[in-house]
């Protein structure tokens, strides 16, 4: 099999890594604008070739989108406009409504696979590409029944061939819990980053100071600007929705502590504490 990785970051140079690894590809093919990552890319060893779109196009099985969401809607509809039967497309984005959009009249929709593997972390570029980034972690597939069987098919083998568990559910809903377990814990980590460096000049004491704590909750905060600023507008409606929910929160935080309410802040922790049952749970 084929398959061409169109953006060599992170996500992309990892799945290439493990898809060489499992032999579940024989050819992978790259594709990226950057052409410093296009040359990283190929020195790694994570793709055999470097190929423009429309050789990838014609030479894949299998197109794999691991870019920025507002380039997948763009170069979704004129990648379908331009595959043939037998070929499959997926994305690997984190927002997933307004691209069904963009494609969902495509005479070529069923070639199309929505999905968001979950899993990545802070780091990007082809060097951040780590083996085994998603063993054991979630692949969501989204809106299965609009894609042919051979096409989810083809693509639950990928997932299935690295090592992801695989659930289902529809756009919208995606959408909706990924800005509350995902979306939201990296625009904490992004205002955590600017209040600290804000209030603090002198960041040989933040360095010092730094410890365990400081550091696992400011880790998002390195995290690319470039791909978040596009999930943050894409799926603004229901990231503002907790983003309202998780200010009302901090604000709670700031008038019980001003008012010297223990009693008030020992409840509201307690009760935070309940997310260590469904955390170890979900690990169950």
């Amino acid at each position: 099999m084929t398959i061409a990785i169109i953006g060599l970051g992170l996500i992309g140079g990892s799945l290439s890594k493990d898809l060489r690894n499992t032999g579940f590809a024989d050819t992978l093919l790259g594709v990226d604008q950057n052409a410093g990552h296009a040359k990283q890319a190929l020195e790694l060893g994570l793709v055999d070739q470097i190929v423009d779109m429309n050789e990838a196009i014609s030479q894949a099985d299998v197109i794999v989108l691991a870019v920025p969401v507002i380039t997948i809607k763009t170069l979704l509809p004129s990648i379908l406009d331009r595959m043939k039967e037998g070929q499959v497309v997926t994305d690997m984005g984190s927002t997933k409504t307004t691209i069904f959009k963009t494609i969902a009249d495509h005479p070529n929709r069923r070639f199309y696979v929505s999905s968001h593997p979950m899993a990545g972390t802070e780091h990007s570029g082809p060097q951040a590409a780590v083996s085994g980034l998603f063993r054991d972690k979630v692949g969501i597939i989204c809106n299965k029944e609009s894609s042919s069987p051979e096409a989810l098919k083809t693509v639950e083998g990928m997932y299935a061939a690295v090592g992801m568990k695989l659930l289902y559910m529809d756009a919208d809903a995606h959408d909706m819990h990924a800005a509350y377990v995902s979306h939201i814990s990296h625009i904490s980590s992004f205002a955590l980053a600017l209040a600290v460096l804000e209030k603090e000049k002198n960041e040989k004491a933040i360095f010092n100071l730094a410890s365990g704590g400081f550091g696992s909750t400011v880790r998002l905060a390195k995290s690319s600007p470039e791909m978040w600023a596009q999930v943050y507008t894409e799926n603004d409606a229901y990231i503002l929705e907790v983003l309202d929910a998780y200010i009302r929160i901090v604000q709670e935080f700031r008038d019980e502590i001003a008012a010297g309410h223990i009693d008030k802040l020992r409840e509201m922790m307690t009760e935070a504490n309940a997310i260590r049952k469904v955390l170890d749970k979900e690990k169950d």
